[in-house]
C-alpha cells in the first residue's frame, strides 16, 4: 500500500554504490577483546565515540568482556582494561571483551529504536556516557588447584517455579569448559620442572574468573563448583573493585560479573539483585554491547531460578544481529541450556546448532560442550518425548501484534484486522500505513492529508492539520511535511513540534538518533540538536551480514559518504574513521576497509590499521579477525 513521506520503507540515505557487496552469509566474526571475566574493562568503557577495538596482544590472557577489542600501540596501561596490542596485517590471538545479546537488527526498510527492557534498577545509575578507567591485572591464574570435585548443592539451585514442558528444571550448577561424566575423575596433575619458578597468581577477580577452567555436569549442563571458598574470594575482590566504582559502565560490568558468581554459588537472591542492578546501570551507558552482556547474565540467572519465560525473553532481546558472533554462539549456547531446563528439547537443539553455525572456526571447546548437551537431550527425550514444538521469536519476545492494514473489496476502502483475522477497524480509509509505536497514520477518501489514529481506531491528530507527508512513528517522534516534499518537522503523538527546524529530507530515529538533510546529510538527536554536521553525502551504513541500515545502527555508528570516501562516525558526531575509503563495512568489532582494487584489510574501532588490505575478500578479513580472537571466551 502507498505511503507518504520519509519512512523507515526508503532505500538507504544516499548513494550506495561503493559501500561494499552484500556479504554472502549473514554472519559476522566476534567481538574484540577486552578485560577479565566481564568482557573486561577497557576501551568500551570509555567515554570515546564507538566501543573499543579489536586489539592482539600475543601473551595476553583469555578475558571474557563486555566491550570490544582494539588495537593499541605501545605498551598497555591500567586504563587499557582489555588485553590489546599492536594491531598487524596478521596477529597472535587476542583477548576479547565479553559478549552477550539483543534483538535482531532491523531491515533498513522498518528500522526500529528504543532502549532495551530494563530490570528495576536497586539504586539509581549515574547518568551520563561511561568514563571508566579499567584495570587490567598480571597473567591470570588457572582454574584453582584440585580439590576434589563438588557438585553445588541441589538444593541451592533448584527452580522456584515448575518448569514448562515435559521435564522439570533440573538441578546443581552451568558455564564454559571441559566437561565431566559419570565416574570420570581428573589426571594427577604434572609437577613442574624443578627449573621452572611459577609465576605469582593473578590478583585481579575479573581476570581470575576469566582463567576459570569450568566442567559441566553430564544431566544438568551446570557447573561443577570446585571449590566455592575460592569462588567467593573473587566475589569479595569484586566487591573491593566495585565500591569506588562511579560510572554506569564499570559498575554494570562488575555487578554483573558478581551475579555471575552467586549464580554458580546457588545463591541466586543476591545474583538477582546484582543482575538487575548491573542491567539498570548498562542501560544507563546506551551501549549495546554492554546492554546484552547484562541481559544475557540476568537471563541465566533466571533460567536457574526457574524463570524461563522473562529469561528467554532477555537471551532472545539480548542476541543482536550486530554483535560479534562469538558472543553469540554463547547466547544460543546458554538459551538451549534454559530450553533443555524446560523439556523444549527440539527448540534446545535449534539453539545448539545456530552456536555452532555462528562459529565458523574450529572451536573444539564448543565442539565437545556441544556433544555434552547433545547426549543429554537425547537422553531426556527417550524418556519423555520431544517436549512442546519450537516457539518463535515473537513468541518468545511476547510481542504485542498491533492491528494489521486489510482491505475490504466490497466497499472498496481500506481498514485493520487484528492478528485473528477479525475485522478491528472499520474499512473507511481511502490509504493506510502500517501501525508502529501504537499508532498509524490514515487518509480519508475525502482528503489529501492524513490523520492519526490508536489502536482502537481513535483519532489522536485530525486531517484539518494539513500533513501532506508523513513518517511512522519512532522514539516517538514522526517526521511530518505540509507540502510532502521538504520543510519537515518533528512531532510527538499529541502533535506538539518537537523540532522545527525544516529539513529538506529525513529518515525515522533510531536509539533516539535521525539522519537530516540540509544542504548535506548529518543528524540531529530527539531534541533537534545537530550531533552531526550536514555536510556529507549520504550515509551508506553497510554491515558484515549484508544488510544496509538507514543512518544508524543500534550500536549507534554510521558510514557516511564525502564524495565517494567512506568514513565512520557515532551517534555523538565523533569521526572513528575518516572519509578516506573507497569501500566501508562495519564489524561487530572492527571496521573492514575496502582499496578500491578489490582488496581488504580491517581497522581496528579507534580507526587504527589492524589487518593490511592484502586480502582478496572481505569474507577473507573476517576470517583472519577470528583467527585472531581464537583465544578469548565470553563469561556469561
Amino acid at each position: 500500500m502507498p505511503k507518504t513521506g520519509p519512512v523507515a520503507d526508503r532505500a538507504p540515505v544516499g548513494p550506495l554504490t561503493d559501500a561494499a557487496p552484500a556479504a554472502p552469509s549473514p554472519t559476522e566474526p566476534e567481538t574484540g577483546p577486552s578485560s577479565a571475566a566481564d568482557g573486561g574493562t577497557g576501551a568500551a568503557d570509555q567515554p570515546r565515540g564507538g566501543d573499543p577495538e579489536l586489539t592482539v596482544d600475543a601473551g595476553a590472557p583469555a578475558s571474557p568482556a563486555d566491550d570490544p577489542p582494539e588495537a593499541a600501540p605501545g605498551p598497555q596501561t591500567p586504563t587499557d582494561a582489555a588485553a590489546r596490542s599492536a594491531p598487524p596485517a596478521t596477529a597472535a590471538a587476542a583477548a576479547v571483551p565479553e559478549e552477550v545479546a539483543s534483538g535482531s537488527g532491523t531491515p533498513p526498510s522498518a528500522p526500529t529504536s528504543g532502549p532495551p527492557t530494563s530490570g528495576p534498577p536497586a539504586s539509581a545509575p549515574v547518568s551520563g556516557p561511561p568514563a571508566e578507567a579499567p584495570t587490567s591485572g598480571p597473567p591470570l591464574a588457572t582454574s584453582p588447584p584440585g580439590s576434589p570435585v563438588v557438585e553445588a548443592s541441589p538444593d541451592t539451585v533448584l527452580p522456584t517455579g515448575p518448569a514448562a514442558g515435559a521435564a522439570t528444571a533440573l538441578s546443581a550448577p552451568t558455564m564454559l569448559t571441559p566437561i565431566i561424566r559419570p565416574g570420570e575423575k581428573r589426571g594427577p596433575v604434572e609437577p613442574e620442572p624443578a627449573d621452572v619458578t611459577p609465576e605469582p597468581a593473578a590478583t585481579d577477580p575479573e581476570q581470575v574468573l576469566a582463567s576459570y577452567e569450568w566442567r559441566f555436569h553430564h544431566e544438568t549442563l551446570r557447573e561443577l563448583v570446585e571449590d566455592p571458598e575460592s569462588l567467593r574470594a573473587i566475589r569479595d575482590r569484586l566487591t573491593e573493585k566495585l565500591e569506588p566504582a562511579k560510572d554506569n559502565g564499570t559498575r554494570a560490568r562488575l555487578l554483573s560479573l558478581r551475579a555471575v558468581v552467586s549464580r554458580i554459588l546457588g545463591e541466586l537472591g543476591k545474583a538477582l539483585s546484582d543482575g538487575k542492578l548491573a542491567l539498570a546501570h548498562a542501560e544507563a551507558t546506551g551501549q549495546l554491547r554492554r546492554i546484552a552482556i547484562a541481559q544475557a547474565r540476568l537471563a541465566h540467572v533466571l533460567q536457574w531460578r526457574g524463570d524461563f519465560a522473562e529469561a528467554d525473553r532477555l537471551f532472545a532481546e539480548a542476541n543482536s544481529s550486530e554483535l560479534p558472533d562469538r558472543l553469540r554462539a554463547t547466547m544460543h549456547e546458554h538459551a538451549g541450556r534454559s530450553c533443555y531446563d524446560q523439556g523444549r528439547y527440539m527448540e534446545a537443539c535449534n539453539h545448539f546448532e545456530k552456536a555452532l553455525e555462528l562459529r565458523k572456526v574450529e572451536d573444539p571447546d564448543l565442539i565437545a560442550r556441544t556433544e555434552l548437551a547433545l547426549d543429554a537431550v537425547f537422553n531426556k527425550v527417550a524418556q519423555n518425548g520431544w517436549g512442546p514444538y519450537p516457539r518463535d521469536r515473537d513468541e518468545i519476545l511476547q510481542v504485542h501484534k498491533p492491528p494489521v492494514p486489510k482491505f475490504s473489496e466490497k466497499v472498496q476502502r481500506w481498514g485493520y484486522a487484528d492478528p485473528d483475522g477479525q475485522l478491528a477497524i472499520a474499512p473507511s480509509y481511502a490509504d493506510v500505513q502500517p501501525f508502529r509505536d501504537g499508532v498509524a497514520w490514515v487518509r480519508r477518501p475525502e482528503t489529501r492529508t492524513w490523520e492519526l489514529i490508536d489502536e482502537t481506531g481513535e483519532l489522536l491528530i485530525e486531517a484539518s492539520t494539513g500533513y501532506l507527508g508523513v513518517g511512522s512513528f519512532s522514539d516517538g517522534l514522526a517526521w511530518v511535511s505540509r507540502d510532502g516534499t521538504g520543510g519537515w518537522i518533528a512531532i510527538d503523538k499529541a502533535n506538539k513540534v518537537v523540532i522545527p527546524a525544516g529539513f529538506e529530507d529525513v529518515r525515522p530515529f533510531r536509539r533516539g538518533v535521525a539522519a537530516v538533510r540540509r544542504g548535506g546529510w548529518g543528524a540531529v538527536d530527539r531534541t533537534g540538536k545537530v550531533v552531526l554536521p550536514t555536510r556529507y553525502t549520504g550515509f551508506t551504513t553497510a554491515l558484515t551480514d549484508g544488510r544496509y541500515v538507514d543512518g544508524f545502527t543500534d550500536e549507534g555508528l554510521a558510514i557516511v559518504d564525502a564524495g565517494g570516501r567512506k568514513g565512520v562516525v557515532d551517534r555523538s558526531g565523533q569521526v572513528l574513521v575518516a572519509p578516506a575509503h573507497p569501500a566501508l563495512v562495519i564489524h561487530p568489532v572492527a571496521f573492514l576497509i575496502g582499496n578500491g582494487t578489490g582488496q581488504w584489510g580491517a581497522l581496528d574501532r579507534r580507526g587504527e590499521p589492524l589487518i593490511d588490505p592484502v586480502h582478496p575478500s572481505r569474507n577473507d578479513v573476517m576470517e583472519e579477525i577470528d583467527r585472531l580472537l581464537a583465544d578469548t571466551k565470553p563469561v556469561l
